[in-house]
């Protein structure tokens, strides 16, 4: 391989693929601090399309998982109010069952890797609504590591194996974690007994990101969504996840497959949080509402019951259906949008744009991906092309728009266009409402008791093979959180002595209060 002279004194300089130095690797280029991304982000363009395609054919992240098919059913009303103030989508109309198909999994382990793993896990649901496509693409946790997308291929690198031993590394993971302090709050949620649900039935699940509602005004909400388990919340202290991952690795996969097997179908309620959307919204909050690092507390912006989910039917086949589904934060029916959450905007083209990859470029061909209405687009040809139908309800030979002779013809909007106004300075810059700390020292008074003394015995096991200065700028983060979660991580990693377990009990929320209810 060629050597530029000037190559061994810039061995350490962060480049991209072209060579050119990267003076921000922490922050897109955006229209003011909040966003909306502008599309010459190349660096991060660049950087996210590769990793997107690092790995074949399995998902680079989410690639253990497990499906079933069901419905969801909407109540119609938020807080005894028509739906239809705040949005138009037809799915959210009264009494209205749309067929779902559901894909839980972890995040950063690989296909067959142990579901009783410490890790976030995934809650996509794609709706197949009559106005197409809805996929809600979640996790488990209410929240994320991050605020930007291009920090998002570098969290997941620290999280998996390291790329010489294939081992995963805690000292890899604190060492981006403690310079990304906006992850203390995630951090405290996963290594707490939060960090390990017990199975997929009895997790919750979450949009993370705030999105937006559209009425038929053209008027906008922000929302946040949250599904909420029927069958009631249980997590997994890391002593019950070691007895069980000794007897049974794949016992979140079994647990739902047999239990629908079983006629016992599992069931979610879905929630959402509202909140007015302004030039800068409620300016009275310590943080920005569109960071996917904050929770949005429900004594602030109340949870609303809008509908409910049934999961009913195992697939049929594995690959199918569980493996070839594929989700994408973009994939909006009318009445839904998107806010300007960086996060989310990244999100958004890095997740078809793998599935155009893993799948291929006619994914949406696959009956588990296929919406139930018609399909009439003008895109064809690619990889596994296998449609017959051009020639139906147009002219065959016409596959442009506009066209006096035939062709297909936009759809008239079903409602006003929401036109939110934009303007700004393009810039790399964070968000102004940062507050890193405020709500991971928040959640970590909310715990109970066990629940905080498993979250420090975790940390202290984990923390204790990575080197000091990693532990002292976690030490740091913690104690800016709380004092007396820092203080307990320093204490332990001082004694570094066989860690205290609680029982063996699972648990479970219930009218004693066994789960803590940090939200």
């Amino acid at each position: 391989m060629r050597e530029h002279p000037k190559d061994k004194e810039e061995k350490q300089e962060l480049t991209n693929q072209q060579g050119h130095p990267v003076t921000d690797n922490q922050n897109t280029r955006s229209v003011g601090d909040r966003g909306p991304l502008v599309l010459e982000n190349y660096d991060f363009l660049e950087k996210i399309s590769h990793f997107d395609r690092e790995k074949i054919p399995e998902r680079i992240v989410h690639a253990r998982g497990a499906g079933a098919h069901g419905y969801f059913e909407s109540y119609g009303e938020v807080n005894g109010e028509p739906i239809s103030k705040y949005t138009r989508a037809k799915v959210f109309e009264k009494g209205k069952r749309t067929p779902v198909f559901v894909r839980f999994s972890t995040v950063n382990h690989g296909k067959h890797s142990p579901e009783t793993l410490r890790d976030p896990r995934g809650f996509a649901v794609k709706f197949y609504t009559e106005d197409g496509n809805w996929d809600l693409v979640g996790n488990n946790l209410k929240i994320f590591f991050i605020r930007d997308p291009l920090k998002f291929p570098d969290f997941v690198h620290s999280f998996q194996p390291d790329p010489v031993t294939n081992i995963q590394d805690p000292e890899r993971q604190f060492d981006f974690i403690c310079q990304s302090p906006e992850a203390t709050h995630m951090i405290t949620f996963l290594f707490s007994p939060w960090g390990i649900p017990a199975n997929y039935r009895h997790m919750q699940g979450s949009g993370v990101h705030a999105y937006r509602w559209i009425n038929k005004e053209g008027n906008a909400v922000l929302v946040k969504y949250h599904w909420e388990p029927v069958q009631g919340i249980k997590n997994l202290s890391q002593k019950e996840a070691d007895k069980i991952q000794g007897m049974n690795f794949n016992h979140a996969t079994q647990d739902l497959y047999d239990a629908i097997e079983d006629g016992n179908y599992p069931e979610w309620e879905l929630y959402v949080q509202i909140m007015e959307e302004g030039e800068r919204e409620h300016p009275e909050l310590d943080f920005d509402p569109l960071d996917p690092t904050k929770l949005w507390y429900k004594d602030q912006f109340p949870w609303h019951k809008v509908g409910k989910m049934v999961l009913n039917k195992n697939p049929d086949n594995f690959h199918a259906e569980v493996e070839q589904s594929a989700f994408g934060t973009g994939v909006l029916v009318d009445g839904l949008d998107f806010s300007d959450d960086k996060l989310l905007q990244g999100r958004t083209y890095s997740y078809s744009d793998t599935q155009r990859y893993r799948v291929g470029p006619n994914y949406l061909q696959l009956p588990i991906n296929s919406p139930i209405k018609r399909v009439a687009t003008n895109q064809n040809g690619g990889l596994m092309d296998y449609r017959m139908d051009y020639a139906e309800e147009k002219n065959p030979h016409i596959n442009y728009e506009p066209s006096l002779i035939n062709g297909l013809k936009e759809t008239k909007n079903p409602g006003t266009e929401h036109t939110p106004h934009v303007e700004g300075h393009i810039v790399r810059q964070p968000i102004e409402r940062q507050n890193n700390y405020g709500q991971a020292g928040e959640t970590y008074r909310r715990l109970n008791d066990w629940e905080r003394e498993e979250l420090i015995n975790n940390l202290v096991g984990a923390l204790s093979q990575c080197r000091k200065p990693i532990q002292d700028k976690m030490i740091e983060h913690f104690t800016q959180a709380d004092k007396d979660y820092g203080r307990r991580v320093k204490e332990g990693l001082e004694q570094i002595k066989p860690m205290d377990k609680t029982d063996e009990a699972v648990h479970e929320a219930d009218e004693m209060g066994h789960v803590s209810d940090p939200y």
